[in-house]
């Protein structure tokens, strides 16, 4: 018999059976912190190009879905690490990779202003041992304890885990695993991230309008407009043919520097165009180098719900063994043997006049407008047809969400 991993994002991971952790100390250093958020934003614009189909408003976490794919990475072997290590963009220094994902942890832990939650877990079924070293370091490098559940029972197994999910990101993704999907499981991981963030400039609700909104070049729908005034960093994308509008979050240290990138391509159906240059596009770049605009900005308001088969991606991805009577997670546990069955990501956003709530179970030259001295006009942003948005993090420099918006739902 055939056992799977299942990831939730969040991710859920399951595993099902069929048929060395390192633990040397190495001093963590920045030069390994670089390295692993450079490989996080290289493997988040990858995922996103992968998993954008084309299809209708999108929302998805790479960061969700590389750490619950990172903790299963270093428990794989042979063929099936080595895929997995390259469509991670892992270290090849194990020990600085995991310290430096613990820092990214930490790092998160530390936020004040925002609500930034990063939670893993491990679920076993009975009868499966976690290696000792693997325990070890998912628990100290991933804050990820283990639970034995039992599989047998999936009813209940589903409800453990998706009970666990709607904890920790505020009751937003729920029902992330049906009994089906773990009734034969062995391990299941599991990581869920919830952000919710108020902009530092906040909408006024009494602006805001009934305005229409082109889905389409043939096709308007009314959606609920927010609308301010007020000076933004903002610029053009010549090789996007699209303008960018930064919305910080408040924040109150380092830690808490969070903003959403607004990407309008200039025409109703440019955004096809927009995102295929996204993944070169240098968003740390645009967030520090700041140029202030007079803006009179219009936002819709929009709610999404994404589910995607992480399958398919990460396959495009070159991650294939790992799906296989070939895959070797053998760093996990020696018996049951295990290979991966599904990936699954859930993820949500909300943005509204006071801010933006969302959850989960990179180089394009920006032209930046001239600075703007009143009483220049403002210039005016309607973001009144389908476009792109980034969640960003500053100090780790890690895109948290990104999705796109054609039709705003309510």
């Amino acid at each position: 018999m055939a056992y799977y991993i299942t990831w939730i994002v969040g991710v859920i991971l399951i595993v099902h059976n069929f048929g060395n952790i390192l633990t040397a100390s190495v001093p963590e250093t920045q030069e390994a912190s670089r390295h692993l958020f450079q490989g996080i934003r290289q493997f988040s614009q990858e995922f996103y190009h992968k998993a954008n189909d084309g299809s209708d408003n999108l929302i998805c976490s790479p960061m969700s879905a590389n750490m619950v794919l990172a903790m299963a990475a270093y428990g794989a072997r042979g063929n099936t690490a080595k895929q997995m290590r390259a469509g991670l963009h892992l270290s090849e220094d194990d020990s600085a990779g995991r310290n430096s994902y613990r820092k990214l942890m930490d790092t998160f832990a530390n936020v004040k202003a925002i609500e930034l939650k990063l939670a893993n877990k491990i679920f076993l079924g009975k009868g499966v041992e976690l290696k000792p070293d693997y325990k070890d370091m998912t628990e100290k490098d991933f804050g990820s304890a283990a639970e034995i559940v039992d599989f047998s029972k999936g009813a209940e197994a589903a409800a453990t885990i998706n009970n666990w999910s709607a904890e920790k990101t505020n009751n937003r993704i729920k029902d992330v695993v049906s009994p089906d999907d773990v009734k034969d499981a062995s391990l299941v991981l599991v990581n869920a991230l919830y952000f919710k963030g108020d902009w530092v400039s906040p909408f006024k609700s009494y602006m805001t309008r009934s305005k229409p909104f082109n889905v389409d070049k043939k096709t308007t729908k009314e959606v609920d407009m927010m609308y301010q005034q007020k000076r933004f960093n903002y610029g053009t994308l010549p090789e996007l043919d699209a303008i960018y509008v930064e919305l910080p979050y408040i924040s109150s240290t380092d830690s808490d520097s969070t903003t959403m990138f607004i990407i309008l391509p200039n025409t109703v159906g440019g955004l096809p165009k927009a995102e295929e240059s996204i993944p070169k596009l240098n968003i740390k770049g645009l967030f520090e180098n700041q140029h202030k605009t007079l803006v009179n900005l219009w936002l819709p308001k929009f709610k999404i719900e994404s589910t995607i088969n992480v399958n398919d991606v990460l396959e495009k991805l070159g991650m294939t063994d790992m799906f296989t009577n070939d895959a070797n997670f053998t760093g996990i546990t020696e018996n049951p043997k295990l290979k991966v069955s599904k990936v699954i990501q859930k993820a949500f956003i909300e943005v509204n006049e006071k801010g933006s709530e969302a959850a989960a179970v990179t180089a394009i030259v920006a032209i930046p407008m001239s600075a703007q001295i009143f009483p220049t006009p403002p210039v005016d942003v309607k973001v009144d047809h389908p476009f792109a948005f980034i969640l960003y993090h500053h100090e780790t420099d890690t895109i948290l969400f990104q999705g796109h918006v054609t039709s705003p739902s309510k």
